[in-house]
């Protein structure tokens, strides 16, 4: 059972996470890591998830607002020997109902093209693929989508 916990990113158990993500990032990134790490600084996050099996942290994912009615999702991460229990998609959908509770109707994301099953996630929770928004216009490795919250 998982315990969804809406925070910011101040949290530590948020912030613990966050190190691992940028690590394994960093894996997948290689010489591209410094271009994406330097849009995605985690601090002053206000809309962030923690999600917690058995009283100990396995994912996280924020949100941040991109332009009016538009929040852009960021930080999904879940621990790699938790992954497969359906923990990133309860993530998603939280935050998707959250960003509705705020008024946005849209969500966006930008992902690795490296991320074959973060973007099959999203496909399967409704993100279509669009062409690359804001600061990764023109970078290949990127992969942008967008979902309509209803």
């Amino acid at each position: 059972m998982f315990t969804l916990i809406r925070t910011t990113s101040d949290n530590e158990d948020f912030g613990h996470l966050v190190v691992q993500l940028d690590a394994y990032l960093a894996v997948l990134d290689g010489e591209d890591h410094a271009f994406y790490a330097q849009f995605n600084k985690s601090n002053l996050l206000k809309n962030a998830l923690v999600c917690y099996e058995d009283g100990k942290v396995v994912g996280i994912g924020a949100y941040k607002e991109f332009e009016p009615k538009v929040a852009e999702m960021k930080r999904m991460y879940t621990l790699p020997e938790h992954r497969g229990k359906g923990i990133a998609k309860a993530i998603l959908t939280e935050l998707e109902h959250w960003a509705r509770e705020e008024g946005y109707t849209k969500a966006i994301l930008e992902t690795g093209f490296m991320q074959i099953d973060a973007i099959g996630l999203y496909q399967k929770l409704g993100y279509i693929v669009i062409e690359n928004f804001g600061q990764y216009k023109g970078v290949a490795n990127s992969v942008c989508m967008e979902k309509h919250l209803k």
